[in-house]
This record gives C-alpha cells, structure tokens and sequence, in this order.
C-alpha cells in the first residue's frame, strides 16, 4: 500500500454541523501525508447549511461551495480534491461518490427516492453508494437500520463513532459480501483526531477511480487508528433492522440477518 485519502469530511461552509473551513483541509492532511481527501457534505435531506429558499439550481451551487473552495486551494499544492455527499433517509446515511454538479442540477428528484431508487440511479450514473457508519448509536437516532442489499459496501473505521460500533461492522459485511472502507466523518480539525480513510495500492486521479477501486473490493483497506478504546457498556442498545428487498424493515435478532 502507499496511497492515503480521506472519504468522509464536512465543511463548515456547507454542513450545518461543520466548523472547519474547506481550505483549511489541505494544509491539515498534507501535513498527516495524505494525499487526497473526498468532500462528502450533509446533503439537503441531512443536516445541511444550504438554505432551503433557495431555487435547485442556487442550492446545489451553495452546496458545492466548500468543495470547490478546497480544490482550488488543493490545486495550488498538487493535493487531490474529490466530490462527493452524504445522503440522509431516516437516519441511515449514504457517501455518494461519482456524479457530478451537473448530475445533481439535473435530478432534484432523488429527495423523493427509496433507498432502492436511490441506489439505482447513483449505479446507472455510474456512481457508488456505501453506507455511512452503520451501527451508530446517537441522540437523534431512534433505532439502527441497516441497508445490505442496495449499497456497495460499507464503512468500517468511523471516527466520529464509539469503537463498540464499529466492531461490529466486520461480520455484518462479510455475512453479505460488503467491502469495508475507512473514514474520519472529520468536522473540526481542532478536534485532535487521528484521521482514518483508505489505504491504496495505486493512486487516485480522479473520484471515477474510487468509485472502481471500492467496487472491485481489492487494492484497498481501511486505514486504522491506534489507541482508540471502548467506552464503558451498560446503556440500552437502539434496536437493529434490516431494510430487505422488499423494501420494508425487519428486526434483527443479531444484529446482522
């Protein structure tokens, strides 16, 4: 391996929750040898900034803000940029990774998708879908509910949650032949994390690259941070389910049928 790019990021500029400037980004990987990072800002269903008065057109110009902003300060250094966004249903979370501003001008209908449609129509833009941080326990969730048969694989190593969460992601891919990815959800970089991401064999020229790499489920792994430790268990679990191909929910007696 040699390649590290972070897939999960928030800018102030666009997410409602970020407090770290896009441009300030560049310096900050850089200097962590890093060399890439995928913007992946709180798309309009999500906990995003962007005002909602706004005609599709402005609104999707305000939400690409804090990517460009990156790029062009990214491209003075060599470092690469990539676009991408979280996409929000009722608390599970999806990184998009592959269309473009124009794509999103051109398809103000994905705020009505399923999770099925919205699957589809990222696959026949070319696109990938990996569900975001899957086992996450927070205030404002009321249940986890996992997604196996319409995404592309699934994030492993996430920074913003608990390690308990995250361990167990492994079984639960590996039971549905998910690949697993790495991913900080960095909001702040004063928040004094080690960021997390993926690990390469071959350099990323473009977010088209990703996109194939993750699909292919090799040349690949989640990048680990040491010294992470578990938080004291006792509190009541959120009740898993399991979004099936029929487009409902079940709930899961192991957290993973």
């Amino acid at each position: 391996m040699g390649y590290r790019y972070e897939t999960h990021l928030h800018s102030k500029e666009v997410s409602a929750c970020g407090q770290t400037r896009a441009r300030d980004y560049i310096k900050f990987y850089m200097e962590r040898g890093y060399d890439g990072i995928i913007f992946t800002d709180h798309f309009f269903n999500g906990n995003c900034g962007v005002p909602r008065e706004l005609a599709w057109e402005e609104r999707i110009d305000a939400f690409c803000r804090g990517y460009e902003l990156a790029k062009e300060e990214g491209d003075k250094f060599g470092f690469a940029v990539f676009f991408g966004w979280e996409f929000n249903f009722e608390g599970d979370e999806y990184l998009t990774y592959g269309p473009d501003k124009a794509w999103l001008k051109a398809h103000p209908e994905i705020m009505g998708d399923t999770r099925e449609g919205y699957y589809r129509r990222i696959h026949e833009a070319g696109g990938l879908v990996v569900q975001a941080h899957p086992y996450r326990e927070r205030g404002y969730l009321n249940a986890v509910r996992l997604n196996p048969y319409y995404v592309d694989a699934v994030e492993y190593i996430n920074i913003g949650n608990e390690p308990y969460m995250d361990e167990l992601v492994p079984d639960y891919a590996g039971k549905y032949g998910l690949p697993l990815v790495g991913g900080t959800d960095m909001h702040n970089i004063e928040w004094g994390q080690t960021p997390s991401g993926i690990e390469t064999e071959q350099k990323l020229s473009c977010i088209g690259d990703y996109v194939r790499l993750v699909r292919s489920g090799k040349g690949f792994s989640p990048i680990f941070v040491p010294g992470r430790k578990n938080k004291a268990v006792g509190e009541e679990k959120l009740t898993v389910f399991r979004y099936g191909k029929d487009g409902k929910f079940v709930p899961c007696r192991d957290g993973v049928i």
